[in-house]
């Protein structure tokens, strides 16, 4: 079967099992069990189940103060716990003017009234602070208002991203929900060979498994390759699983990890309320590991042996090359970068200096460099390696994220084309959309900035780059729904629906995007009615939606539906149709959260999408009335589409709503159930 083939049934959003038919979980489903609350006694959660949940922790950065103004907003005075809350301030940290600095205060002071732990400009990335000072710690649930939360799977911790909605809701009652995704085990086998590191097994996967293998999952990284990697590689790896298209990636914790935090005492100041010798020792004697009969939705494996260095790009982390194969292309650079919560640590820094040192940067290029903290900048001056990099000719920046998230000093400009140890290389993101972007590891953006070209750095001791070997992979799926004679028999709240039922309503595409669903020349226009978003819901994909559509019916289109900008309108706006629930084959993280977040449900049910490709293959209509009818029963956690003539033709076990998500739903939305929890006095 083609990889595609496999990665497209593969995509079902988790699914139910009974009480009656207890299994094992692996280790993202255990984590969010510990932090999971409401559920009903001896309820084991696993992938697919809505739950809610009480992280550990939840930063925030720059968009501090949005949340800020939101949570205000909701009512809310003081925040629910202010040990839970982390405040940082690292992504326009260059940014001098009046608007940004008040901005900067507002969020300093908000944090200072209300106890909160906080991070001035300067002091590093958000990501860096919450490893470096204990906040994400293995075994934990942190999360942030940020994509790249996945880095905290670097060091055992579940890390994930939320939208300011559920920050605000966090800071409020302290919780927010989530729906445990399909689990990826990704099996490292193998040793990386000399020159080779963290970024190129990270580049590596994106660009062999580049059809959405992982898209919406939480990713578990396994195998006896894994033992061989220090903390610092799984960071980085960590950290772009987002790019590959994870909602997490998580990594076992194991002696390396514990010997890492052991280092880390000695660093810290003792004793630390994170980090300390009594919280290393209960990691010792208690590593929390998946059970042997966890189910993982599929298996990905790489042979670490069978890398090389590896680049990313132009423009597009899917895009991957070897450094042999970019060095034949002789491709000239104007700008590099050793920036980011990527690949800015320590040993990055130390990595990069060992390749400059004694060297300089090449005439007309730029070498920008910035630590991921304060506290890595100052271990880099001590050592020497902050130095060697100045005295070859780079130019420092603030710590902090500037020109990775396109902010700040060096940017790219039209036409110019840059080499970055950052984690994104979108078009337009580091500067102009006319420009290219590349990313590579430390030590190869180091090497290029000499050369002048992307090049490695065997080449500054005039020795040729090797040609590069083929990448050892495979993938298999390696479960399905399991199905149970039991029913699931959930509790369903008054005031909430115990079955939902509609047409479908055929919206044969993929990439359906936020603008495609609400037009973005809307999207400012406050004063605009429920009637008018109705009237424009679709519009931008099919002009004839409105016409076509009634209130009764479901949506179910293809895969990565909803991907774009963050627009919660793209949830309103079918909710003012009627419609109470898409169908797709997949959804954008985001649009998911914001659908639940405003009292949208959504289901993932690939087969019921490829089954009406089938039966519509040809049709030139944008929408379709399929004559098909999906009945969704809550109490059983159970799909089941008919077609016109009565028939079954798909049945199917989804992720149980739990009463804590029913009650969100049931009070309109996140905001509302915040609000009606102020007013119960419950924060």
């Amino acid at each position: 079967m083609a990889l595609r083939s496999l990665a497209t049934i593969s995509r079902i959003r988790g699914f139910s099992t009974t009480p009656a038919i207890l299994r094992g979980q692996n280790l993202t489903e255990k984590i969010v069990q510990k932090y999971a609350v409401g559920l009903p006694k001896d309820k084991n959660v696993y992938s697919g189940d809505y739950v809610s949940i009480k992280p550990a922790h939840c930063m925030s950065h720059d968009n501090s103060w949005p949340v800020a103004t939101k949570f205000m907003g909701l009512g809310a005075k003081n925040v629910k716990d202010n040990r839970q809350i982390v405040c940082t301030l690292d992504h326009d940290v260059q940014n001098k003017s009046d608007k940004n600095l008040e901005k900067y205060r507002n969020i300093e002071k908000f944090a200072a009234e209300q106890g909160i732990d906080f991070y001035p400009a300067g002091r590093g990335i958000g990501h860096q602070i919450m490893i470096e000072e204990g906040y994400a710690f293995p075994s934990n649930l942190s999360v942030a208002s940020d994509s790249h939360s996945n880095t905290y799977g670097g060091v055992g911790a579940l890390g994930t991203p939320i939208v300011r909605t559920d920050a605000a809701s966090i800071w409020a009652t302290g919780q927010t929900w989530w729906q445990i995704p399909p689990v990826a085990k990704v099996e490292l086998v193998g040793e990386l060979p000399k020159g080779t590191s963290g970024k190129d097994v990270i580049v590596a996967l994106c660009g062999a498994f580049n059809n959405d293998e992982v898209l919406n999952h939480a990713i578990e990284f396994v195998g006896d390759g894994v033992s061989k990697l220090p903390v610092d590689y799984r960071l980085t790896i960590a950290n772009m699983t987002t790019e590959w298209g994870a909602l997490s990636g998580l990594f076992p914790i194991d002696d390396v990890l514990i010997q890492f935090y052991k280092e880390r005492l000695a660093k810290l100041p003792q004793p630390h309320p994170r980090v300390n010798e009594q919280t290393v020792a209960a990691l010792e004697t208690n590593k929390l590991s998946s059970d042997s009969d966890a189910v993982y939705a599929k298996h990905l494996r790489i042979d670490l042996s069978s890398l090389s260095p590896y680049i990313s790009g132009p423009n597009s982390v899917k895009v991957s090359k070897s450094l042999y194969d970019l060095v034949q292309e002789n491709v000239p650079i104007n700008k590099a970068y050793l920036v980011s919560c990527t690949n800015s640590r320590l040993s990055d820094i130390k990595a990069a200096a060992d390749i400059i040192r004694g060297h300089k940067v090449a005439p007309g290029v730029e070498f920008y460099v910035a630590a991921a903290s304060s506290n890595v900048q100052k271990d880099a001056e001590a050592a020497g390696y902050w130095n060697d990099i100045l005295e070859a000719g780079a130019k420092p920046l603030p710590a902090g994220c500037g020109p990775c998230i396109g902010l700040g000093a060096g940017l790219l400009e039209d036409g110019e084309v840059g080499i970055s140890a950052t984690n994104r290389n979108f078009k337009g993101r580091m500067g102009s959309k006319d420009a290219l972007a590349y990313l590579a590891s430390p030590e190869v953006v180091a090497a290029s900035a000499v050369l002048g070209r992307i090049g490695g750095p065997e080449e500054l001791d005039g020795n040729a780059v090797k040609p590069n070997t083929e990448i050892v992979k495979s993938i298999e799926i390696t479960s399905s729904s399991p199905s149970s004679d039991a029913e699931a028999a959930v509790e369903v709240l008054d005031g909430f629906p115990k079955s939902i039922e509609g047409e479908l309503i055929l919206c044969d595409a993929d990439n359906i995007n936020t603008d495609g669903i609400y037009p973005g020349k809307y999207t400012y226009q406050d004063d605009i009615t429920k009637e008018q978003m109705a009237e424009v819901c679709m519009e931008n994909y099919d002009a004839d939606f409105k016409e076509k559509t009634k209130s009764s019916d479901i949506i179910v289109s293809g895969y990565n539906f909803g991907t774009g900008s963050s627009r919660e309108q793209a949830a309103t706006a079918i909710l003012a149709k009627g419609m109470r629930m898409v169908v797709a084959g997949s959804f954008g993280n985001i649009f998911s959260r914001n659908s639940i977040n405003n009292a949208l449900l959504t289901l993932e049910i690939p087969a019921l999408i490829d089954s009406l490709r089938e039966k519509y293959a040809g049709s030139k209509e944008l929408t379709i009335r399929t004559g098909w009818f999906l009945k969704y029963d809550v109490t059983k956690a159970l799909v089941t589409v008919t077609n016109a003539e009565g028939e079954v033709v798909l049945q199917q076990k989804v992720g149980e709503l739990g009463t804590n998500l029913q009650d969100i739903i049931v009070k309109g939305g996140l905001e509302g159930w915040v609000k009606a929890e102020l007013a119960e006095g419950k924060n």
